[in-house]
Order: structure tokens, then sequence, then C-alpha cells
């Protein structure tokens, strides 16, 4: 269906070209003066300039051929060439019908639809997931669904940190801690256990104490009151543990088959335990992929960077030049391989995207992480293509995000200061969503924890997405939570409002496809149908910028004026039939896109609240 600004333009275009002007002129926008007019063509300012003339006569005589439009109701020309449009209230009902009629609310699939990788999550194996976390994996998904929506292939990948030293430390820290497993007997030749010899508590206090472990100076232990003997003693283990962990990290990767049924039972606990939590989030993968499937491609692109003479030394490393001749400031090289022959994370990267051509050949590549990580993507995605590892034209985007701080300010932390775990922060907004609920007592206690889960996650999602992602924000739960405002209760609130009204019209024995949309008779009813009325372009301008945050501030305006409109009206009593049934349609719609919006967003509405 096309979008009512196209449709709007064309009558501006075909006027402008009637003039004898060029249709270029006809371009349309979104007043930003409400107040004074729906729309807006602003093309008389440049086309005075094109043509020597006064805009304001310019804009006249374009208001001149539009005085018989069935589009609009009002069109006025105002200095010093503004064109003011006020679309007819037919034509707008008959935009609404066809929206109705339409598939997917008029939301057109797209004629190439492309295979787009998001890369998104960032998760590390044995860890558990925090705070940290939360911006890239609902970001991420936000924007796989806003394709999805459109009739792209999207395919979300939760690339895992699973491989590196922290697995060697763990392997370590698991052979100090029971020392009789079979993967530390030399002399072991049968068939390992099938069972992982921990739980994902014990993974997850494992590699803290390994790295602590491994980190442990001197200067630790004359801060906490030892000896210099004890101090001595501890720190000289602790290099030693570390020389084993290094050990062990080159053997996994040279995949000794002891320490691979090691890695494999991290990588199962951890997924199960993983795939738990962004299962709470509403969250999901396509892709379990990790730095560990890189590592086949890394000596072969190593080689090829050498061949292509475009590695060279660099104080023992080998490293690429990215700079371009149109940088505006200075870019170091990328490092692809460390002196003592490892590879990083850009060397990772490099392999993954090889990986990814060889088997997916995407059409376009989006990764999302913190936006303090620039650097590293603009110097991957420079020497993928200076490489040639990725096909050229294909397109690969960074979109990088703030920070979630505080109220300090500062970035976010658990009361003692430390980094909260992802659970434990949901658990808080459930909570405080449950005490909210719990305030009107209008359900049980089950039921209000059942809706607290819906409540919360729309809170904690809401509260987010609803920030362009680039910009820091505060994280308030108590504002985050509210029932009124800008907040995803508030969304979810319209709806159930939305649902209790069509309820009450089906008991009173009403059928909405009896009826059919009728001309707005008050300005808070056109003003909700202008509003449906952008349900498409707002989708597909979402999805063009990557910005979440303007489905968002889409349907915080969409609530908004359905509320202004359900105080204007009473619709369960209005004795007039055809308007009755006309105000029913159009709410059973506007909570149809509402639903439909905030199931891009990752989140839904529960009965009642």
């Amino acid at each position: 269906m096309r979008k009512i600004l196209e449709v709007i333009e064309d009558e501006l275009r075909g006027a402008w070209a009637a003039c004898g002007y060029e249709e270029k002129f006809g371009k349309v926008v979104l007043s930003n003066r409400p107040d004074l007019c729906e729309y807006q063509c602003n093309g008389a300012m440049a086309a005075a300039k094109a043509y020597h003339k006064k805009p304001i006569d310019l804009a006249n005589a374009v208001v001149e051929q539009l005085k018989d439009s069935a589009i609009f109701s009002g069109c006025e020309a105002v200095m010093p060439g503004f064109i003011n449009l006020i679309l007819d209230n037919t034509f707008v009902a008959d935009y609404i019908r066809r929206m109705r009629q339409e598939d997917a609310l008029g939301l057109d699939k797209v004629k190439q639809p492309q295979t787009i990788i998001v890369d998104y999550g960032g998760a590390n194996a044995a860890k558990p997931l925090h705070v940290g976390h939360l911006r890239s994996a609902i970001i991420g998904e936000s924007i796989k669904r806003m394709g999805k929506a459109l009739g792209h292939k999207m395919i979300g990948d939760v690339h895992l940190g699973d491989w590196g030293l922290q697995m060697g430390l763990i392997i370590e820290e698991l052979r100090d801690r029971k020392p009789k497993l079979p993967y530390f007997d030399a002399s072991y030749s049968g068939e390992y256990p099938a069972e992982a010899p921990f739980t994902i508590g014990e993974l997850e206090d494992i590699y803290p104490s390994a790295s602590k472990k491994a980190k442990f100076t001197l200067e630790d232990g004359l801060a906490a009151g030892m000896s210099g003997t004890e101090a001595e003693e501890k720190a000289e283990y602790a290099r030693a543990f570390a020389a084993r962990a290094r050990m062990a990290t080159k053997k996994l990767q040279e995949e000794y088959p002891p320490f691979m049924a090691i890695w494999k039972h991290i990588m199962a606990v951890s997924k199960a335990d993983l795939e738990k939590n962004y299962q709470n989030l509403n969250v999901s993968f396509e892709l379990w992929k990790g730095e560990s499937d890189a590592q086949k491609y890394i000596p072969g692109l190593i080689q090829e960077l050498k061949d292509k003479g475009l590695a060279y030394e660099s104080q023992g490393a080998l490293v690429v030049d990215i700079r371009e001749p149109e940088d505006t400031k200075e870019l170091p090289p990328c490092i692809v391989q460390k002196s003592d022959g490892a590879a990083l994370y850009a060397t990772s990267d490099l392999g993954t995207v090889i990986e990814r051509e060889k088997d997916l050949k995407p059409d376009s590549y989006i990764y999302i992480a913190d936006k303090r990580q620039d650097l590293h993507y603009t110097q991957f995605f420079r020497v993928a293509k200076k490489a040639g590892f990725i096909r050229q034209g294909i397109p690969m985007s960074f979109l990088g995000f703030g920070t979630m701080n505080g109220k300090d300010g500062k970035p976010f932390k658990t009361r003692d200061g430390g980094v909260m775990r992802l659970e434990q922060l949901i658990a808080e907004i459930n909570e405080a969503a449950y005490v909210r609920i719990m305030e009107n007592r209008t359900m049980s206690e089950e039921e209000a924890r059942s809706t607290a889960k819906l409540v919360g996650l729309a809170a904690l999602k809401y509260g987010d997405l609803s920030n362009q992602a680039a910009k820091d924000y505060i994280f308030d739960i108590d504002r985050f939570v509210s029932f009124t405002g800008n907040t995803g209760p508030y969304i979810l609130y319209t709806i159930v409002r939305i649902n209790s009204i069509l309820a009450k019209y089906r008991e009173q024995g009403g059928k909405m496809e009896n009826y059919d949309f009728l001309p707005a008779v008050s300005d808070g009813e056109k003003a909700l149908m202008l509003e449906l009325s952008r349900y498409n372009e707002v989708m597909e301008s979402g999805f063009a910028e990557k910005a979440p945050h303007k489905i968002c501030q889409y349907i915080y305006d969409l609530a908004e004026d359905f509320n202004h409109f359900y105080q204007d009206v009473i619709i369960l009593t209005e004795e007039d039939k055809q308007q009755q049934g006309s105000w029913i349609r159009l709410i059973h719609l506007a909570k149809d896109v509402l639903n439909t919006c905030i199931d891009v967003l990752g989140f839904e509405a529960p009965e009642r609240m």
C-alpha cells in the first residue's frame, strides 16, 4: 500500500507540473506546526531561485491548481512561500479503510528481499549475562524484527566469546579443584563423560576465581596484610598458574582431545543458560556461532594478507594499514597478529566474515556493539574490504550504542558498586511492576506476578529503545514502570484499555464488521486517523535508519492520540450505531497497529493491568 505521504506528494508534483515547473519542488513534509496545518510543501523557496520569481507567487499558483483536489480540504499559501495543507476527512477515512483491508495493515514487503546478518548479543561463554549485554541484545533484536516485518531474511548471530585465555583459566582452575577427573589423567584412553563435571553455578564461580588467582601480585598480598614471604609465594603461584592457563589455551587451540572435551562441556552448559536468560528478554538468535568457528580460517587469512602485500611487521606484530586519503584524522593500523603469534578480536572477526561469505553470502551486515568499539569496527571493515574477504559493494554498518547509566550519571551498578547480573535487573524491574500493579488490587497475586513479567519487560525494553541508540541514558526503574508518561507500561495500558472497550462492545451484541469507517467528526478523531495513516512510513524509515526509537515515539504519539480521542467521545453509549461502529473499527485498528509495533520492539501486552 502506498504511503499517505507519497499520495500527497503525487498530488503536489502534478500541481507543480501543471504550472509549468519541475515536479521535484512538490516534496511534502509533515507539518511542524500542527496548529496551522497537517502537511506542508516548502518547494517554492528553492523554485524561486531557479525561476527568478517570488516564492509566494509560485506558491499561490500551485494552490490555485489544487483548489478542486479531493485530497485536501484546505490548501493555503503563506509568506514567504509555504504551502499549508489540510487533508480532506473523507480522503483520510478512505485511506484508513484501505489500510484495514490490506495485508499487514498496509505495510508492503520489499520488492527485493535481502539476506541481512545482524551481529548482536556478544555474550561470553562461562560468564553470566550482565547489564552491559542488555543494549546489544534488545537493540539487535528489534532491528532484526523490523527487517523481518518488511520481508527481509534476517539472520541474528549471537557471536559468542568462546575462545581464548578464559578457557585456559577455566581448565586449570578445574584441574585444581577436581584433579582426579579423567581429562587430567595423561594415561586415560576411554570415552570422556557425557555429563559436564560442573553446573552452571559452579562454572560461573570457576572463571572469576581463576581470573583473580592469575592476576594476584605481591602488592595485592601486602595490601591484604600478608607477610612479605607469604605474599611473594602467592604471587609466584599466580604467575605459574597464569602460565599454565596460557599453555592450556594453546593446547585447546591445537585441539588437544581432553581439553576439547572440557570445552564442549563449557559450551553446552553456557549455551543452555544463555538461551534461558535471552529468552527472559524475548531475544533469540538464528545462529549460535562463536569465535571458535573462525579459528580454522585464521592461518589462511593471515597468509593471504601477507601474499597481497597488505600485512607487514611492526614492532614484532603483524599489522595492516587502513588509512584512506579522505580521512580527516589519523587512524592506527589494524593489528591482525601479535608478536607471539596470537590472533586478536579483529582477526577473529575477519575469520567470521570469511565463513559468512562462504556459507551465507548475505547482502549486508549490521554489527551492534558499544560505541566505544567504533575504531575496532572501522579497522575490521576496512581490512575485510581491502583484502577482498567480502564481496565488492556489500554494505557493512556499525551501530554503536551509548551507556546505560544510573541516576548518578555513571555506568549502572549494583548498590555495592558491582556489575549487576541481567537476571537480577529483570527481577528488580519485575518486582517494581508487581508493586505498581498491586496498588490497584484488582487481580490475584498469581495473576499480578504473571502480568508483572510482561509489564516489566515492556518497561525495560521501551525505557532503553525509546532513546536514540548512540546516546547514553539514565536507567530509572521508578519512571520506567510508571503507567503514565512516555513509558512501556503506558503503551500496554492503552492497549488493555482498547481491549476492554472492544470486549464490552461485543457483550452488548455489537459487531464491528457491520460498519464502515466514517469521516472524522472531531479534531481528536482525525488526529488519531492521521497518526494511524503514518504506520507504514514509520516502519520503513525506522528500519532504514536502524532507529527503534522512531517506533517508540510513534506508538507513544498514537497512544496519546487514542487517549485524547477516548476522552472526547463516549463510544459505548453512542446512539448512532453507524457512528459507534466506525469508532469501534477505528480503535480496533489502533490496537492492531500498537500490538504490531510492540511485537517489533520485542514485548507484548497482558490481558489486563
